[in-house]
Formats: structure tokens, sequence, C-alpha cells
């Protein structure tokens, strides 16, 4: 198993929980993004930095990523591609996407884009707190927990 992070929109808040865990898993931690990321000095850290453009990214993660492979990204096609490849897909927020929800998260998803687009103001998402931060640490430490070895 590898971690792929879509670094473009990671909070920060969550990434020492990600450089933590790889270190204690011994799991490679790749964190993709149009910039270099900082990370501290650590073998199971890597970045990639991708070309800037609209979804260089997700396109790079969605490439690379393999069965059993843990996507950490809130971005709904993207997870929807990563599913797709047999990969597993958890947000920021430590909610997890499988093929038994990610269809309804695509659909609503769409709807809220066309009520956007036709002026409705839909709000946007709450601040990430310290219970996101939380659940974030809790659902990876549980997912951690049963990859093979």
């Amino acid at each position: 198993m590898q971690i792929w992070v879509d670094a473009d929109a990671c909070p920060n808040a969550i990434k020492p929980i990600l450089f933590k865990a790889a270190e204690r898993c011994e799991v490679m931690c790749i964190f993709v993004a149009n910039v270099a990321v900082a990370l501290p000095n650590n073998k199971w850290l890597t970045r990639k930095v991708v070309p800037s453009g609209f979804d260089e990214a997700d396109l790079y993660i969605e490439q690379n990523v393999v069965p059993g492979d843990l996507v950490i990204t809130s971005d709904i096609p993207l997870a929807a591609d990563c599913i797709a490849r047999g990969g597993l897909v958890m947000t920021s927020k430590g909610e997890q996407y499988t093929l038994e929800n990610i269809k309804q998260k695509l659909q609503m998803r769409d709807f809220m884009d066309q009520m956007r687009s036709s002026g409705f103001d839909t709000g946007g998402s709450a601040p990430y707190g310290d219970r996101d931060k939380a659940s974030f640490a809790n659902a990876l430490d549980r997912l951690l927990a049963k990859r093979p070895r």
C-alpha cells in the first residue's frame, strides 16, 4: 500500500498526522501538487510536483494508483476514478468513499454545481476544525490497521 495525497487541497492540519502514520506503519506517502509541498526529511515521505494546469495532480494520482493504495482527497471525480482502479479513498475529514456510496456523491456534486451555476448560494463547507482532524486521524488509524502486511 502507498498513500497518495491530493496535496493541492489537503488541509495543513492533517499533514503531521500523515507524516507520523507513514513512518509508524512504514508506508510510502506521496504528496502530489503543482507546487513543492514542504515535507520533513523522512524516507517514507515524497513529493511529486506536476505541471500547473487543471486537474494535473488528479490525473497523476489516477494514473499511478494501484489496487489497495489509499488516496486522500475530497475531489469526488478523482475519488470515483481511484475507486474504479481498486484504490481506497478517504477525505480529509475521515469519510471513506466506496463503490457503495460514490455514485450518490457524484450525483449530489453535480446537483450542487447546477444550483451554483443557476445563481443559488449553496453556502460552502464549514471551516476545518479539531473534530474533523480527530475523525481523520481515527479513520486513518483504523484503515492502516486493516491493511495486509
